[in-house]
């Protein structure tokens, strides 16, 4: 996180759950450093965590995963990795299969924060009561695209549970 001009945002909380999609992290041979520090932040933005899990790389895992995540659940999840172009990288197919609507707005927002968001081929959308964003796998990058957007994750929660009067 930046620290200087990090987002203010709501002080009410909100619930958030955390996804980390990697091979590596699942055969243990990789460290989950990309979901720890998603967590770290939501936290410092006023969120409640329930929980970082980890899932296989792969569109049929990314699916099964995050239609346990979203399941029931009211808040934002978030997944970190698996958006690039490596053969396994289907982060973006496996979500798309899970949201109803697409937030193409919120996604494009992540990707400018820097050049190398223009490699970052993540969507953001809603599954019921859920915001689902999909951020990049590196640490820094995955804050810096969240930070893009934060701000209006609280506003976007209460409109998906019709707490607005819109």
């Amino acid at each position: 996180m930046t620290g200087v001009g990090a987002p203010q945002v709501s002080e009410s909380r909100w619930r958030a759950r955390v996804l980390t999609i990697s091979d590596g992290v699942m055969a243990g041979t990789r460290e989950d450093r990309g979901g720890p520090a998603v967590a770290a932040a939501l936290q410092t933005w006023g969120a409640l965590v329930e929980w970082c899990r980890a899932t296989s790389d792969g569109d049929d895992a990314v699916e099964g995963a995050l239609r346990d995540a979203c399941d029931g659940f009211s808040g934002l999840v978030v997944t970190t990795g698996g958006t690039g172009f490596g053969p396994r990288d289907l982060t973006p197919e496996g979500t798309r299969r899970v949201v109803e609507r697409e937030a193409p707005g919120l996604a494009e927002a992540m990707r400018s924060v820097n050049p190398l968001g223009r490699l970052t081929r993540g969507v953001a959308g809603t599954s019921g009561q859920c915001l689902v964003l999909n951020l990049p796998g590196s640490p820094a990058g995955a804050v810096e695209c969240l930070e893009a957007v934060i701000d209006v994750v609280p506003h976007v929660l209460q409109l998906l549970r019709g707490e607005t009067g819109h």
